[in-house]
Order: C-alpha cells, then structure tokens, then sequence
C-alpha cells in the first residue's frame, strides 16, 4: 500500500471518528480549555436581551446601524493592537497615534488645501512613520514595549496640539474625508458586499478543511463546518438586512443600506484575517508570539516581524483615526484621547486574543468592538453616567483576562 492511499484512509478515519455531535465537541473543548468565541458570542446575546428588555429602541434598525458606525474607529484600532498582542507585546500609543494622523489630515485638507485623497494618505503615512520608529526602538535597543509606547502616547498627544495649533477644531468638509464613514451604499451594493463576505468565509473554510486532509492532518467534522457556515451566513444576511431597512419616513429619499465605515472595518478585518492565517508573514507572527527563541531557531527574522507588526499597528491606528474623524466631520484636541485606547485594547482581548501573545484572531477585534460598543450604545440610551459605563466596561474586561488566564492554565496543566 503507497503512501498516498495511507493518507486517504488515515484522513476517511477521521473523518468518520470526527462525526461526533455538535455539543460533545463543544463539551470536549471547554474540558479541555479551549473556549473560542462561546463567552463573547453568549455576552453579546446577554447585553442585547438586557438593553432590549430596558429600552425596545435599542434592537431597532436605526439604532443597530449606528451602534455598527460608531464602532467602526475602535474596531479598526483593535485589529492592529490584536496583531500587536499576537507577538506577546503591547501598545499604548494607539489611542493618541490616530488623534495625531487625524490632526495632521485635517490640517492639510483644511489649512494647506491638500485634495482629500492626498490628505487621507499622509495621514496614514504618519501612522507607518511612527509605528516604524517606535518598532525600531523596541526591537533594536531592547526597551520595552510598555515604556516605548507609553512614551509615544505622551509625545504623539502633544504632536496633536502642536499640530491643531490655537485652533482647537478642525471642522472637515471635503467630500471623500466625511464620506468614509457617513455614505450610505445603495441597497444591491450591500447585499452584494454580504454575499462577498459570505463567500470569502465558505471558500475560506473548504479550502483549510481541503488542505489539512490533503496533508493527513486532523480536520473538523462536516457538520460542525455547515453548522458554522450556515450560522455566519445568516447573521452577515441579517445585518446587512437591517441595515438596508428604510429609517426615514420620507418615501421620496431613496432607501439607502449599509454604512461605507462598516465596509471599510470588514474590509481590514478580512485582510489581516488573510494575512494572519494564510501567509507565511501571518505564521511567522504567531511563531514570535508563541516563542521568539524558537522562531529564531527556525530561521525567522525575529526583529524584522517585530518592526512591521509595529508599523501595521500604527498604521491601523492612523486609519481608525481618520475615521473617528470622519463619523464626527471634525478633529479636536481630544480626538484619540479619552478611553480610545483602553477601548482599544478591552475590544481585542475580550473578542479572545491572549495577552500572552500567539493566539487570537483578528476577527476577535469585532466580537469585542461590538460588546464595547453595545455597552456604551445602550447606557447612553438609558441615560446613564459615564462613570456607570467605564464601571461595567472594566467588569467586562477584568472578566475577559481572567478568562484567558484560566484556558492557559488549563491547557498547560493538560499538556504537562
């Protein structure tokens, strides 16, 4: 018998050894400290039943499709700080990185009269700039992230102010910069953006599920992949239904769908879920992450991972700036300030990204924006005080590390 027909059998094996049911795999894997997305998933349905049941204008469509653009900023923060945390690093610049590049936008569109394309690159590029300088200093001279950035946050504060200037504001009124998280698609575009995403995540799926098996590797059962395919499918459906519901009673203003800053959050999210997953850059981040002496041991550029994962960090931060921006068609002193940054990192790692580096996913960085987000969405709705909604958010976040802490423990003491 060859060696291919082995791995046929070995792989049928499996396979059929594998077709167990849907909620004894689920048992297995909490047994084993391998809980997902579960807590989110069910926080997410908690938070919704809550809000609902206190305020009935919390599930509504207009409500639901303004709770999605206003995370849309943080969201995008959050995928770069879960790459961050994927290397077992941290950042504390983020929050005031995305208030400078979105100053330093404003400035060039408004003062100097840059077009708004122009604008919206520089701004971006500042953010590269700084990741790139600050993932030098940390890797080249050894400092720790910590220190660096918590420097960085300092100084990128003040760059904002010294950018902003005596005018405090900057009102926005270029048509691209506004339009980047207040345009609404006509309604065929957003179901034609939901069928790509759909799309991406069924060929997404087959195609790992197809190479593991090809490869003699473990792989899931068929129908824990339909039910997780079908599951996927109907909530983007849905989301895009919502949000393509007609929320002004004037028929004669054409029924507009889906926000182009949720676009734009999918649209890096699908990416950097591509890069991190199928590329030889994406395994080499979560090798740093898992264990930097042996990525070395295996030829990987240590510092050289380190370095981009810092710019694309940054870059991110840029990009969620100007979006922040845009939503709010200006950029202030406080732009970046506040609990940007705390938002940031409560969104990764309560989406499941582990603070102790090489595991997470950049998908992690919209199940957390969307608990943060709702949070905030449904006490501000209920009239609540700030300090009751930092309260709760810190609850949720202590509640989430303690979580990680706990599967890391368990699967070390299963492993051992």
């Amino acid at each position: 018998m060859d060696d291919r027909t082995q791995k046929q059998r070995s792989a049928s094996s499996q396979t059929s050894t594998s077709e167990t049911s849907i909620w004894s795999r689920v048992v297995g894997r909490l047994g084993h400290g391998d809980i997902g997305s579960l807590p989110v998933l069910l926080g997410l349905i908690l938070i919704a039943i809550v809000f609902q049941i206190a305020n009935p204008n919390f599930l509504t469509p207009l409500n639901l499709t303004n709770l999605m653009v206003q995370i849309s900023a943080v969201g995008t923060i959050a995928v770069g700080v879960v790459l961050i945390l994927l290397l077992g690093e941290i950042d504390l610049s983020v929050g005031a990185v995305s208030g400078f590049s979105a100053a330093v936008m404003a400035v060039l569109s408004v003062k100097v009269g840059l077009p708004g394309y122009l604008a919206i690159l520089a701004g971006v590029a500042s953010g590269s700039l700084i990741g790139l300088f600050q993932g030098w200093w940390i890797t080249k001279l050894h400092v720790p992230s910590f220190v660096v950035t918590l420097a960085g946050s300092l100084g990128w504060q003040g760059a904002l102010l010294w950018v902003l200037g005596s005018t405090g504001t900057i009102n926005l009124n270029d048509g691209l910069i506004v339009g980047l998280a207040n345009t609404r698609l006509p309604v065929w575009a957003g179901w034609g953006v939901g069928g790509i995403v759909v799309i991406f995540f069924v060929v997404s799926s087959v195609l790992q599920r197809s190479r593991r098996a090809r490869r003699g590797l473990p792989i899931q059962p068929s129908t824990s992949v339909l039910f997780r395919t079908i599951l996927i499918s109907a909530v983007v459906l849905i989301a895009v239904g919502i949000m393509s519901v007609n929320r002004n009673p004037r028929q004669d203003i054409p029924i507009m769908g889906v926000p182009t800053g949720v676009i734009l959050l999918l649209a890096i999210i699908m990416l950097f879920s591509f890069i991190t997953v199928r590329t030889q850059f994406g395994r080499s981040v979560f090798a740093v992450g898992g264990s930097a002496e042996a990525a070395r041991r295996a030829g990987i550029s240590v510092d050289r991972i380190r370095i981009w994962v810092f710019v694309l960090g940054s870059t991110l931060a840029a990009i969620g700036g100007i979006l922040a921006g845009s939503r709010l068609f200006a950029v202030n002193q406080s732009s970046g300030g506040g609990d940007v940054l705390l938002n940031a990192i409560a969104a990764a790692v309560i989406g499941g990204t582990s603070l102790f580096g090489g595991r997470g996913s950049t998908w992690s960085a919209l199940l957390g924006a969307l608990v943060i987000g709702s949070i905030a969405n449904g006490m501000d709705l209920l009239a609540f005080a700030s300090s009751v909604r930092f309260m709760v958010t810190g609850a949720v976040l202590l509640l989430a590390v303690t979580l990680d802490s706990y599967t890391r423990a368990r699967r070390e003491q299963l492993g051992s």
